[in-house]
């Protein structure tokens, strides 16, 4: 048995995934990868047991893959696959009972991470469709609608495999910065590690994307599920927690507000 168990980020790239395996660096008892070679510090890179090139993960493409999803029962549910990751990613992190791994790409793993590391917690990270697909616009070559499309049946497929994952949550992109603080406690509770404050300012990063894409009604209808609406609405939402202990569940979900966001806008 390992001493340390692992939190993996994931979400759409330019939904805040990066922001958020930050502040879960920030945490006590909480090592994450630093200085490594690799874009975005992002373990994706820094392994070799499942293959990653330029076709992989590709934003605005790699969710709907099939290719990428992968899940319990596949190829690379084996111990050979786990043992190379391990030793892979081990030169990257500190001694310390969590470890924390963010690469867009978790999105679409966490079935197949959960069988690999079974005590393993997963934070998904979801922006407003609207917002994801036009700051992604500069990546990609496809229109407002189809990126928009992507988000959503990206989601859709994120919707279906939550149900088979004893501990996760989800973690709204517009949720973090009205309260980051909240959110961060959010995120010490879903670990059970103690509270720290904020060591970066946060901004709404979505108000500089604000009227450049807009739903359709039928894309709305869709994106209503999480709380989206058209026009960069966010309406309020229960937040998404599951794990094993009650006691979790409920201390991640009603932390309370802070008065003293730290938002700066």
């Amino acid at each position: 048995m390992t001493g340390h168990r692992y939190v993996f980020v994931g979400g759409l790239h330019r939904s805040g995934t990066s922001l958020v395996a930050r502040m879960i660096a920030s945490l006590p008892q909480v090592s994450a990868i630093e200085n490594a070679p690799v874009p975005e510090n992002e373990g994706v890179y820094l392994q070799g047991a499942i293959p990653h090139t330029a076709r992989d993960g590709a934003p605005m493409q790699f969710a709907t893959d099939p290719a990428q999803h992968h899940i319990e029962g596949s190829r690379y549910d084996n111990l050979e696959t786990r043992l190379r990751i391990e030793a892979d990613w081990a030169p990257y992190f500190t001694d310390a009972p969590w470890r924390v791994e963010k690469s867009p790409v978790n999105l679409t793993r966490m079935r197949l991470y959960q069988q690999l590391f079974p005590t393993a917690q997963f934070v998904v990270v979801m922006r407003h469709p609207e917002a994801v697909a036009a700051a992604a616009a500069k990546w990609v070559d496809q229109t407002g609608a189809a990126m928009i499309d992507h988000w959503l049946e990206a989601h859709d497929i994120v919707a279906r495999d939550l149900s088979y994952l004893h501990s996760v949550m989800v973690l709204r992109y517009e949720d973090l910065v009205v309260d980051p603080q909240r959110a961060q406690n959010r995120l010490a509770a879903f670990l059970q590690v103690p509270e720290t404050g904020l060591r970066e300012p946060v901004q709404d990063g979505n108000q500089r994307y604000a009227g450049r894409l807009t739903m359709t009604q039928e894309q709305a209808d869709r994106a209503r599920r999480w709380g989206y609406a058209t026009g960069m609405i966010t309406r309020p939402n229960p937040l998404y927690v599951r794990h094993a202990l009650r006691a979790v569940r409920e201390a991640t979900a009603t932390c309370p507000p802070s008065y003293d966001t730290g938002v700066s806008v």
